[in-house]
């Protein structure tokens, strides 16, 4: 039980400095474009991220777990596996902290799979490595940016022809506000509540007796959202136009509304985040605590108990509260100047990329995710007001992340080795 206590504090010690990098993917844009305030984000992002890795990290953290070495080949020694993914813990531990304080945005994605890639080419040779896994997770992590970014960009052209450059464009607001909340409310009604209206379902059906088809549940729950948020969206801008009537452009009124929006987006990108990021903290933490209390590897997958989750889900919510406003300043603010109409559609495009990668269960990059959407809101708007200089220091350390973290997993696990 000590040793298994000593891992998860490693893993608290990951988690802490991947919610201090990754803070940046889900509130940067909305502190940037001056949504919210840094410590405003800091207590959203906290409760989100928080409550997506809980309730929906499952899947990644057992692909992060059991596919990316192969476990049929540490069946001998199941112990060398159980060392490794300590040594994986703390090499990629180390990465972040070095990047969160240079502000870098790296994706820890790329450390913890370079981490259990290297450790396992010292342990066993290159055979251990699962190639088809690593092949399928590198795609994702190159289609994310281009994907993310065409969402943005797609949404931002639509918002700025049929909003912000329209004669009238209070007027135009106020019969899109249906359309926009549907949009961003059904981006998450979609790919998450199938998933957690389940328990709801089973409650229904177990303890009332009553049997209605399950896919009703969350097309009720998000039609019921989707009217809310309208309602309160139109007495929102009723107000505003009252209390704002001589503001000397529309354009601001419509600027301050949809910030509103952007917050919204700003959480569900929270959620994403911690759905998808929280893997790479307790995967490695998953594996240990199977080993230890069974004594071999697990060849059939693996099930994630709730304590890991919950080790994972603080972590991250410390991580981000103590050391996250150095990246966030990288993302928000050093890309493009964003006002909240661009961070809006942004934000929207990387929840939407996020879960549905989660939904599968790959390990992609938040990071890359929402530079992605930047960098499309950028295009629309006017591409000289992309800070190139940026995003070259933001695409070498990712590219660097891999090689670093897969040399400090092999050399730390090179080292342990001779003492066990």
């Amino acid at each position: 039980m000590l040793q298994l206590g000593i891992t998860a504090l490693i893993a608290f010690y990951l988690a802490c400095n991947l919610g201090a990098n990754d803070v940046a993917n889900a509130m940067g844009t909305s502190v940037g474009s001056k949504a919210v305030t840094l410590r405003q984000a800091l207590v959203i992002a906290g409760v989100l991220e928080f409550t997506g890795a809980v309730l929906f990290g499952h899947a990644v953290t057992e692909t992060l777990a059991t596919e990316i070495v192969n476990p049929a080949l540490f069946t001998i020694e199941p112990q060398v596996l159980l060392i490794g993914m300590v040594c994986v813990l703390l090499s990629c531990g180390i990465w972040l902290q070095i990047a969160t304080a240079r502000g870098l945005p790296v994706s820890s994605s790329h450390a913890v799979v370079g981490a259990i890639a290297g450790f396992s080419y010292v342990a066993i040779g290159i055979q251990a490595i699962d190639w088809s896994s690593i092949r399928m997770i590198t795609v994702a992590w190159i289609v994310t940016p281009f994907v993310s970014g065409t969402i943005a960009a797609l949404f931002y052209s639509l918002v700025k022809r049929l909003i912000l450059e329209q004669s009238d464009p209070l007027k135009q607001l106020n019969e899109w506000i249906p359309w926009l909340s549907s949009a961003l409310l059904g981006v998450f009604g979609i790919i998450v509540l199938p998933t957690l209206s389940q328990p709801v379902y089973a409650f229904l059906k177990q303890r009332v007796h009553i049997d209605i088809p399950a896919h009703d549940i969350p097309i009720a729950i998000g039609a019921i959202a989707a009217v809310g948020l309208t309602t309160i969206s139109w007495q929102q801008l009723k107000n505003a136009k009252q209390e704002n009537i001589n503001l000397p452009t529309p354009l601001l009124l419509v600027e301050k509304q949809l910030a509103k929006f952007q917050l919204l987006s700003a959480c569900f990108v929270a959620f994403a985040h911690g759905s998808n990021d929280v893997g790479n903290a307790i995967a490695p933490l998953a594996m240990i605590a199977y080993i230890n209390r069974t004594g071999t590897v697990p060849l059939n997958g693996i099930t994630i108990p709730i304590w890991i989750l919950l080790v994972g889900g603080a972590g991250i919510v410390t991580g981000l509260a103590i050391w996250g406003k150095k990246v966030i300043a990288t993302i928000g603010e050093n890309i493009i100047s964003l006002k909240p109409s661009g961070g809006f559609c942004a934000e929207l495009a990387t929840a939407t990329t996020i879960l549905l990668a989660s939904k599968l269960g790959l390990p992609v990059s938040t990071s890359h995710a929402l530079v992605g959407g930047v960098v499309g809101i950028g295009l629309v708007q006017d591409s000289k007001s992309i800070q190139f200089k940026t995003l070259q220091g933001i695409a070498g350390a990712w590219l660097v992340t891999i090689p670093i973290s897969a040399g400090l997993g092999a050399s730390v696990f090179a080292i342990a080795r001779s003492f066990f």
